[in-house]
């Protein structure tokens, strides 16, 4: 552990890791009951999902622990492709497995964008750049870009769930700015950071980005909530094909 960083930082992060690992478990579970396949295919369908969820975690959170995402590139940094890898192989695999598509395919679109409330731990960015443990560079956008799109996901989600006229089109934007928001903190967290790229924040690098428990936000929780936005907007247009609701 750090000791210039508070210890509730790492209790929060906990919480959240574990909180967030169950609710997928549930949810995914509750989906795949959804779906036509039979038993053991829901079973073996299910296991699959979560057992690639936890070993991916265990990794990033092994890796993390380890300080590998610390170590100096002349290329790029690691968490570059710990961020780019998981979100291209989840949605082609998602989307491309007949199994995992009926999972997809059965997740309301209120479970889907519902679940990004976890972005409002976001918060944290914003408490280490006020204690000037983080770069205003980095923190300003992406904390504040995250709280918004997590406070606002329970509201999207309550407009599919009552199957809201401005849903389609809520969802949409929702959907549009998440990603930007997380495009922006990838772009401000790359340049923040202690590298041969770097370009701003020279007076307080964003080293604690690459450290233990924050590192899993760039190479776990970001390409979920990227995977999940790719999902939601997947089921989106799949829906406007059909009819004007959402299923």
């Amino acid at each position: 552990m750090n000791p210039d960083v508070p210890q509730y930082f790492y209790a929060i992060n906990a919480v959240a890791q574990a909180a967030l690992l169950l609710t997928l478990a549930v949810g995914t579970a509750l989906a795949v009951q959804r779906t036509a396949l039979t038993a053991p295919q829901k079973s073996a369908t299910w296991i699959a999902i979560m057992a690639t969820l936890v070993i991916w975690f265990g990794l990033a959170l092994w890796l993390g622990k380890g300080g590998f995402f610390l170590a100096p590139t002349a290329f790029a940094p690691p968490i570059a492709f710990a961020i780019v890898i998981p979100i291209v192989t989840g949605l082609f695999i998602l989307l491309s497995t007949p199994r995992f598509k009926a999972v997809v395919e059965a997740v309301p679109q209120s479970w889907m964008t519902g679940v990004q409330v976890y972005r409002a731990l976001g918060a944290m960015f914003l408490a280490l750049w006020l204690q000037s443990r983080m770069p205003g560079e980095f923190a300003l956008p992406a904390g504040t870009g995250d709280v918004i799109v997590g406070v606002t996901a329970p509201i999207v989600a309550w407009l599919n769930a009552i199957r809201s006229p401005a849903a389609p089109a809520e969802t949409l934007v929702w959907n549009v700015f998440g990603i930007g928001d997380l495009v922006i903190a990838i772009g401000t967290g790359f340049l923040t950071s202690p590298s041969p790229y770097q370009m701003l924040a020279f007076d307080r690098p964003n080293e604690l980005i690459a450290q233990y428990p924050f590192v899993l936000v760039p190479i776990f929780f970001v390409p979920l909530s990227i995977i999940l936005h790719g999902l939601s907007l997947w089921k989106l247009r799949r829906a406007a094909k059909v009819r004007p609701a959402f299923a």
